[in-house]
């Protein structure tokens, strides 16, 4: 039997176009099943909060249940690798936050590369810092306290939730920026009892955690970490209205295992986006401080690339190293 050329090309189109037809026909019925949200912090964290936020918006639309594992450790490195070293089939994604654009660069041997191993799905949600003190400080301005930093070099303690923190590189960047020179104390439980008492003298604050106490002016607000002023706190003063080209903030997004087919990473992107949409999860992004960072799979490549870049030279530059 003889086949003519035709026929030929035609079966070997078919053979190569035969898996990526079947991927496409298997991604439009994604998911079959519940999909595995991995957080890389203990419940009751900022990135879980948002992590079952967005849980309980992509079961709504997307039909299947998503639910919330938590891994904590390491700096977020546990769960990242864990998702890294997944099936690439969409049931198990991560909650990338800021602190996995610093771990590139703070961490040298770690089993996985966050930007090869984690393809990119939708950006979430962003939220500023605001450099706080006790109302004793010496210093009421971003302008008084950079003064007073330069009069006392090493004389004041930064508090942070831990080397490569995101509050810990906000003010590594903040002391590049205005050569000044601060004693970072990392801390593993809460550091804000020991700055009300004054024993370290400011941090770079999660909004929602120091909001109350600035209200009820046990902590004065010197700032926030952003180019502009923070909806939460609009009569305080933006760093980079201080310092030209200053932004620091905390962020949160969602990715999956890289080779993911690009069906599943528009589906769940698609679904991300349309749930930050909702005034119902705006309104509780607002109770929490936070700001929606909609993102498709590209814009939120973009922003990783450049956070990975500006967090690698102030480490760098700042000589930050893991103990």
């Amino acid at each position: 039997m003889t086949i003519d050329r035709r026929r030929l090309l035609q079966l070997a189109g078919g053979a190569v176009l035969g898996p990526a037809l079947c991927d496409s026909a298997w991604a439009q019925g994604y998911p079959a099943r519940p999909v595995q949200l991995v957080v890389a912090y203990p419940p009751g964290s900022g990135p879980d909060i948002i992590g079952r936020l967005a849980a309980q918006h992509l079961s709504e639309r997307l039909g299947q249940q998503f639910v919330i594992d938590n891994r904590p450790g390491a700096s977020a490195n546990i769960g990242t690798e864990y998702v890294a070293k997944a099936e690439p089939d969409g049931y198990t994604i991560l909650l990338p936050v800021s602190t996995n654009a610093v771990n590139v660069a703070l961490y040298r041997n770690l089993n996985f590369d966050f930007v090869h191993d984690i393809a990119p799905i939708a950006g979430i949600a962003k939220t500023p810092f605001v450099i706080v003190v006790p109302p004793p400080f010496p210093a009421a301005t971003l302008s008084e306290f950079t003064a007073y930093l330069k009069v006392n070099p090493g004389k004041v303690n930064m508090a942070s939730n831990g080397i490569g923190s995101t509050p810990h590189v906000c003010g590594e960047l903040f002391q590049l920026m205005t050569r000044t020179k601060m004693v970072h104390v990392p801390y593993r439980g809460n550091y804000m009892p020991d700055v009300l008492a004054g024993q370290v003298q400011v941090v770079f604050a999660p909004i929602a955690q120091a909001l109350p106490l600035i209200r009820e002016g046990k902590l004065r607000a010197l700032g926030v970490t952003t180019a502009q002023r923070a909806a939460a706190l609009p009569e305080v003063p933006a760093i980079g209205e201080f310092l030209k080209g200053y932004d620091g903030f905390g962020w949160y997004g969602l990715g999956a295992p890289a080779k993911t087919p690009p069906e599943i990473i528009k589906k769940l992107s698609d679904a991300t986006n349309d749930a930050l949409t909702s005034p119902v999860i705006n309104e509780r992004f607002s109770q929490l401080g936070v700001e929606p960072m909609p993102l498709n799979a590209a814009g939120f490549a973009k922003h990783i690339a450049q956070e990975v870049d500006k967090w690698t030279q102030v480490i760098k530059a700042q000589g930050v190293e893991v103990n």
